[in-house]
C-alpha cells in the first residue's frame, strides 16, 4: 500500500506516461478506446485494491495538483483556438455547427426531464455535456466545478467511451450514403475552396518549458485570485473560467503560434484523469446502464434533431456529420471523418472541434447548472 504522496503522485505520473507511449504507438487500438478511459480505469482498480492509503498527505496533494493542472491545461488548450478561421468557414457550415451545439444542450435538458435525474446524475450529466460540446478536457473542468462525485464522473467517462466509440463508427458508416442524403435535404457537396481552412499545425521548435513555466503562472494567478474572496459560484468554477478568459485572450497573441502547447496539455489531462480515478470506488456498476441508456437517447434526439436541421436548412452529410463528430468526439475523429469524404477537408474538422474547447466549459457548465436546478 502506498502511503507516501510522492511516491502516490510519481506513481499516478508514470500510469499517465506509460498509456501516453501506447495511445502514440498504437493509435489505432486506441482510436476506438481513448486512453483516457484506460488511464482512469487502471487508477480506479488500484483504488478499489486498496493500492492507495487514505491519508491526509495523499489527500493534500491531491487537492494541490487539481488546483493547478485544471487551470494550467486548459490556458493551453485554448492557445491552440483560432476564432478568426472558425467565421471564414462557409454559412452552411456554421449553421451546422450550431444546429450540433444546440441540439447536443436540448437533448440533455429533455433527457434529464425524461429519467428524472437526481442531482448527482444531473451534475455528472453536465460534466458529459461539456465533453459532448467540447472535448475531455472540458469535462474534467465542469465536473470539478459542479463538484462531480469521482464515481459518478466515472460512470460519465464510461458513457463518454461507448456512446462516442459506437457514434463514430455509425457516422462513418454513413460517408458512402452521402448523395442520397444529400438529394434528402436538397443540399449541395461542400466547397473544395474551404480545404486550406482550418489548419491548427504549428511551425518550428516546441518550446516545453517556456509553455509549461507560463501555464503554471496562470495557474498561480488564478487561484491567487480566488484564494482571495473573488468567487463566481464556487472556487473551481472561478479558477475554471478566468483560465478560460485568459486562453481566448491569449490565443490572440503571439503566444498562439508557439509549439507545444498541445502536447504539455494531453500530458496534464492525462495526470487529471489518473488523478480522478485514483479517488474513484465502484461498490458495483448497477448504475452504468442507467448512464449509457440515457446516453443513447440523448445521442437519438440529437441525430433526430440534426436531420430536421439539415432538412430545413438543406445542409449536406459532410457538414452534419462532422459538425456532431466535432462535438461529440475530437480533434482527431473529426479530422478522421472530413478526411474520409475529402482528404483536403480534414482541417475544417479539426477547426470545428478546437472551438469545442472555448464552448465546451461555458456550455457545460450552463447546462450542468440547468439539470441540477431541473433535479431540485
Amino acid at each position: 500500500m502506498i502511503s507516501s504522496a510522492q511516491v502516490y503522485i510519481f506513481m499516478l505520473a508514470s500510469i499517465a506516461s506509460v498509456f501516453a507511449f501506447l495511445n502514440i504507438k498504437y493509435s489505432r487500438f486506441f482510436r476506438y478506446i481513448p486512453a483516457v478511459v484506460i488511464i482512469y480505469a487502471f487508477c480506479m482498480f488500484l483504488s478499489w485494491v486498496g493500492a492507495f492509503e487514505k491519508n491526509s498527505d495523499i489527500d493534500a496533494i491531491y487537492e494541490t495538483s487539481m488546483k493547478n493542472l485544471l487551470p494550467a491545461m486548459l490556458f493551453l488548450i485554448l492557445l491552440q483556438v483560432n476564432i478568426k478561421d472558425f467565421f471564414k468557414l462557409s454559412k452552411k457550415l456554421i449553421i451546422a455547427y450550431l444546429l450540433a451545439l444546440f441540439s447536443i444542450a436540448f437533448s440533455f435538458m429533455v433527457v434529464s426531464y425524461i429519467f428524472g435525474f437526481n442531482k448527482e446524475m444531473a451534475a455528472a450529466f453536465g460534466a458529459l455535456s461539456g465533453s459532448w460540446m467540447g472535448g475531455v478536457a472540458n469535462m474534467v473542468a465542469v465536473g470539478a466545478a459542479l463538484g462531480v462525485s469521482k464515481t459518478s464522473f466515472g460512470y460519465a467517462l464510461i458513457v463518454d467511451s461507448v456512446n462516442y466509440t459506437l457514434w463514430i463508427m455509425f457516422l462513418l458508416f454513413l460517408t458512402p450514403f452521402a448523395s442520397y442524403f444529400n438529394k434528402f435535404t436538397a443540399s449541395s457537396q461542400m466547397a473544395s475552396n474551404l480545404s486550406q481552412i482550418g489548419c491548427s499545425c504549428t511551425i518550428g521548435a516546441k518550446k516545453y518549458w517556456f509553455l509549461t513555466i507560463l501555464s503554471v503562472l496562470v495557474a498561480l494567478g488564478v487561484n491567487v485570485v480566488a484564494q482571495s474572496g473573488f468567487v463566481i459560484l464556487n472556487y473551481t468554477t472561478t479558477t475554471v473560467i478566468m483560465a478560460t478568459i485568459i486562453g481566448i485572450l491569449a490565443s490572440f497573441t503571439r503566444l498562439s503560434k508557439v509549439n507545444g502547447s498541445s502536447e504539455i496539455a494531453t500530458t496534464m489531462l492525462y495526470l487529471l484523469i489518473a488523478l480522478i480515478g485514483s479517488k474513484a470506488y465502484f461498490e458495483d456498476f448497477s448504475g452504468v446502464g442507467v448512464y449509457v441508456f440515457a446516453g443513447f437517447c440523448i445521442l437519438l434526439l440529437h441525430a433526430t434533431l440534426m436531420v430536421v436541421g439539415a432538412k430545413i436548412f438543406k445542409l449536406d452529410l459532410f457538414s452534419v456529420a462532422v459538425a456532431s463528430l466535432a462535438n461529440i468526439g475530437g480533434v482527431a475523429s473529426a479530422s478522421i471523418l472530413a478526411a474520409s469524404y475529402n482528404k483536403a477537408l480534414a482541417g475544417i474538422g479539426a477547426l470545428m472541434a478546437i472551438m469545442g474547447y472555448i464552448i465546451g466549459t461555458f456550455g457545460g457548465l450552463a447546462v450542468g447548472e440547468i439539470l441540477i436546478g431541473m433535479a431540485e
